[in-house]
């Protein structure tokens, strides 16, 4: 089990926000006691609490890889069945990988095949990849939904975590509970997804990705 988070914000500088970063992945450090790694940009930050099983060393995250003049950044919690399929594949295609670690199958998956490479996983996963290059940032959750994956705007910050502890850790997070979810609490005794405990906070429906783009401030969700 590991933790990912971060954030995204069109208008100020990340690479200044490395203590907020810290303190929202150190609220998940039970779900990745073995290391820790963050990375920052101008207009994301993503960070990765890790439980090292498979290559300690080569499967450190958030883990960055360039195609060309592109610059993509995977934070990913899960289990990939198919990681030797998915390499072999990506070796066929001239890909050279530099480790054993399947974060590196997928990110490389990711980057050939983009969104199509969701149905070529066999495994239990949450993660989120950050575009540089189309400052664009992509999650995405396995299709039984093992593995949990929290989002949504705070004014104009766009939060996301394995956990609502993590964004409650930002300074932007609101914390108006929303009525309407709590309605379906007292009914079922849980919040339902898509809907979190916290107005403008969704959680991420099994088998779907979203999807937000430069400049904006909506998210598209399938």
């Amino acid at each position: 089990m590991c933790g990912i988070t971060g954030w995204i914000d069109w208008e100020a500088d990340l690479t200044k926000e490395r203590t907020v970063l810290e303190e929202m992945a150190q609220t998940l450090s039970c779900r990745g006691p073995d290391d820790s790694g963050f990375w920052l940009s101008p207009r994301a930050a993503l960070a990765h609490r890790r439980l090292a099983v498979i290559d300690p060393k080569g499967g450190r995250q958030p883990m960055v890889r360039r195609r060309g003049e592109r610059e993509y950044v995977l934070a990913y919690n899960g289990e990939l069945y198919n990681t030797s399929e998915l390499r072999q594949d990506l070796e066929a295609r001239g890909y050279t990988f530099h480790g054993h670690s399947e974060t590196e199958a997928l990110l490389l998956a990711f980057i050939e095949w983009g969104t199509g490479c969701l149905e070529r996983l066999n495994g239990i996963f949450a993660f989120a990849i950050w575009s540089e290059a189309d400052q664009r940032l992509f999650l995405a959750r396995d299709r039984l939904g093992e593995k949990p994956l929290y989002y949504g705007w705070q004014g104009d910050t766009f939060l996301f975590g394995s956990e609502l502890k993590a964004l409650k850790a930002h300074p932007a997070f609101e914390g108006e509970i929303d009525r309407g979810a709590l309605t379906l609490f007292f009914r079922y005794n849980y919040v339902p997804a898509p809907y979190s405990i916290y107005r403008g906070i969704r959680k991420l429906l099994p088998g779907t990705y979203a999807v937000v783009r430069a400049g904006t401030r909506g998210v598209h969700a399938t």
